[in-house]
């Protein structure tokens, strides 16, 4: 298909050819007048130069954008591809006729050279190219008023050189073109990729935020209204006190919902005191007359300001480890110690409850594995830390999560594959 007559890159070569054709047009009507000022075929070659520059004064405007078409046209507008080849077809003709007249009129094929080649597919311009060529060489073998090798030699090399470096600049131009289009969709498609990662990413970690705290609240209220129900004939008090305690879980998961509203962080760790209140206001919440909590920070020392998703996902940790030993252990005591090494900082959960058999859990189909080992496992992983379960029937259970003080950035990882088995 004919390439475009007037992209922004070339406009500027296109007036440059412009006004050399111009130049080239009055020189060889100047000659002409100057050398052959009476004859019969002046008028001619007036009226012929006058209707060639009129024409090639027309290009600009069929090279333009059509014009816009009516509400209700009568009929289709002609595409401007086609109008430059209308209006190219008579300037040709015209100069033809202008050089069987006058050969000094064969200078005029230059610019005419690249208009072809910008407004003609590439076989039909080289095409194009080879007739001008021809009447070139015819017109200044006419004025040398006999042979000359270099004149039947020089006028096909120049044009050939002209040709081969007007479409070699083409296809590069086209080629890149090309790559930037593929460019700008390839960003789009990485663009719209990220967003589902992105989107993916969130929906995990929603849902682990929804698992490690209204989930489990949730949990703890029904197993201690079930226990309430099971007393409340036999020992009253004990059973408001159940209630007592399942009302207090309720108000810590209404904080816990409210936040996870607004930012997502922990309530515990909103109120100040980082890591280790945190860790004390949930062990303190979790005991009761069955299960009994305690703290332990290693040597007894503050523990500095860590970052918030450090904080956040221990204290996650702790939050679903202590919902797994209510649920699942069987315990009468339970410890969360912390520990803060050089390059890491470590919490360990520990309980006294019947244990299981990690190798064995982790055989499990899918869906009978539960979501708090993985959930943990998939916690720590983004921050590059490790989960590490050991446990044996009738020997209690010791989870170990130990986090990089300077993580790395990684992939979120998938809940549905965790490398330690779910209790």
């Amino acid at each position: 298909m004919p390439k475009p007559y007037d992209h922004p890159d070339t406009r500027w070569l296109g007036a440059v050819m412009h006004v050399a054709f111009f130049l080239l047009l009055g020189g060889a009507l100047a000659r002409f007048l100057l050398r052959h000022p009476g004859e019969p075929r002046t008028p001619w070659v007036l009226a012929l130069s006058l209707a060639l520059a009129v024409l090639h004064l027309l290009g600009p405007v069929l090279s333009g954008p059509a014009p816009a078409a009516p509400a209700a046209p009568a009929a289709p507008a002609v595409p401007p591809a086609r109008r430059r080849l209308a209006w190219l077809g008579p300037v040709v003709v015209v100069w033809m006729v202008l050089v069987v007249l006058a050969p000094s009129f064969a200078w005029c094929a230059v610019p005419l050279f690249y208009t072809g080649l910008r407004t003609l597919p590439a076989r039909a311009a080289l095409v194009l190219v080879t007739v001008l060529t021809v009447f070139v060489v015819a017109a200044q073998l006419r004025l040398a008023g006999g042979f000359d090798p270099n004149l039947l030699l020089a006028p096909p090399a120049v044009a050939a050189i002209a040709a081969a470096v007007f479409l070699h600049t083409e296809r590069q131009a086209a080629r890149q073109r090309a790559l930037i289009d593929d460019l700008i969709r390839t960003r789009r498609e990485l663009a719209a990729s990220e967003r589902r990662e992105g989107t993916l990413a969130e929906r995990q970690r929603l849902s682990m935020e929804i698992h490690d705290s209204l989930a489990q609240g949730l949990s703890s209220q029904r197993m201690l209204l079930q226990a309430a129900e099971r007393v409340w004939e036999s020992d009253p008090d004990k059973a408001r006190a159940h209630v007592r305690r399942a009302a207090s879980v309720a108000e810590h998961n209404l904080a816990e919902a409210r936040r996870f509203v607004h930012d997502l962080a922990p309530a515990d760790l909103a109120r100040g005191g980082g890591l280790e209140a945190a860790l004390r206001a949930l062990a303190a919440r979790e005991s009761d007359d069955h299960l009994t909590v305690r703290v332990h920070v290693e040597d007894g020392t503050r523990v500095p300001p860590l970052p918030g998703r450090v904080q956040s996902a221990l204290l996650r940790v702790a939050q679903g480890a202590l919902a797994n030993v209510r649920e699942h252990a069987g315990a009468s005591t339970a410890a969360l110690s912390l520990t803060l090494l050089d390059d890491e900082v470590v919490l360990d959960v520990t309980d006294d409850g019947h244990g299981f058999d990690p190798a064995e859990r982790s055989d499990a189909p899918a869906g009978m594995r539960g979501h708090g080992l993985p959930a943990m496992h998939a916690r720590l992983r983004q921050l590059g830390g490790t989960l590490t379960v050991e446990s044996a029937p009738g020997e209690g259970t010791a989870l170990s999560a130990a986090v990089p003080l300077d993580p790395p950035r990684t992939e979120p990882a998938d809940p549905a594959d965790p490398q330690e088995a779910p209790r």
